[in-house]
């Protein structure tokens, strides 16, 4: 039964700062027990796309990188998979939002580059990234096969469908999403309500564990709401992280139950697959 642990973090100085306290954090965690660490969404950096900024491409870095392969060898070094979130600069003006698996052994397993991309006030993200193309890989780690997504990728229960479908029995997506002052008193507790119920659907749906992980702190005009969760398949919450502190929030993971529900629920077995042709369209007129 792997240990899940979320590292709900604010933000650092630098960049240098950030990795060090969470190699830290991933330290602490594996002393408590976890085998399964995850960052939230861009942890080496602030949540710089609340501008658009020429010169915040710098804080890019290529993949791999020296920062990365420090996270690699603490893997192998722990006996712990670790995912992370990274700003990846991919090629001349080429820039991802982009995660990496390294399992416990330290091997890079891959990565998966953000497919969905928002762009709205203060979440200026189209300035800066380009659409993945990494497709939905799922990756058989030591303790467990998972699928990563990021962020904006948690509202299409397409892109977690496709994750199911290849195998994950855990959806894990590194996040960083808050509330606007203007909007927060009118829709806050509307917003969040919205973010954490379509997620519990996807595991109901896909009849896995999900988990996000948020980051917490005020940045620019963003205030990062936290409540980093982990919900079952059933789609109940079994572990929930608070609004505005720092912590590891952990969950032991039970995959047998994974199964278990979808012998009851065979979501999978009633899909009309010959029926779907059009969800490839942009509209039905």
């Amino acid at each position: 039964m792997p240990r899940l642990a979320l590292l709900q973090s604010r933000a650092f100085a630098t960049k240098e700062e950030a990795l060090e306290k969470h190699i830290e954090l991933i330290r602490q965690a594996s002393e408590n027990g976890a085998q399964i660490v995850v960052t939230q969404e861009l942890f080496l950096t602030p949540y710089f796309c609340t501008v658009e900024d020429p010169a915040l491409f710098d804080l890019a870095d290529p993949l791999p990188c020296p920062a990365s392969d420090r996270l690699g060898d603490l893997a192998r070094e722990l006996g712990v998979v670790i995912v992370s979130s990274w700003f990846e600069h991919r090629g001349p003006g080429l820039y991802h939002n982009t995660a990496i698996v390294h399992d416990a052994d330290g091997q890079q397993l891959g990565i998966y580059r953000k497919s969905h991309i928002p762009q709205d006030p203060a979440f200026e993200e189209k300035f800066y990234f380009t659409p993945g193309d990494t497709g939905w890989p799922v990756w058989e780690t030591r303790f467990g096969p998972l699928g990563v997504l990021v962020c904006w990728d948690q509202w299409y229960p397409e892109a977690a469908r496709l994750m199911a479908l290849g195998g994950a029995q855990i959806l894990l997506y590194p996040t960083a999403i808050g509330w606007l002052p203007e909007e927060k008193e009118a829709l806050g507790e509307a917003q969040h309500c919205a973010w954490e119920t379509v997620q519990r659907g996807h595991a109901v749906a896909n009849g896995c564990y999900l988990a996000a992980v948020n980051r917490v702190g005020t940045e620019g005009d963003s205030e990062f709401w936290g409540r980093s969760f982990v919900v079952n398949p059933y789609g109940q919450l079994v572990a929930k992280a608070t609004t505005d502190q720092e912590e590891i929030l952990y969950h032991d993971l039970d995959f047998s139950a994974v199964e278990d529900f979808r012998r009851i629920w065979p979501f999978f077995r009633d899909r009309r697959i010959d029926a779907y042709g059009d969800i490839t369209s942009r509209w039905r007129s």
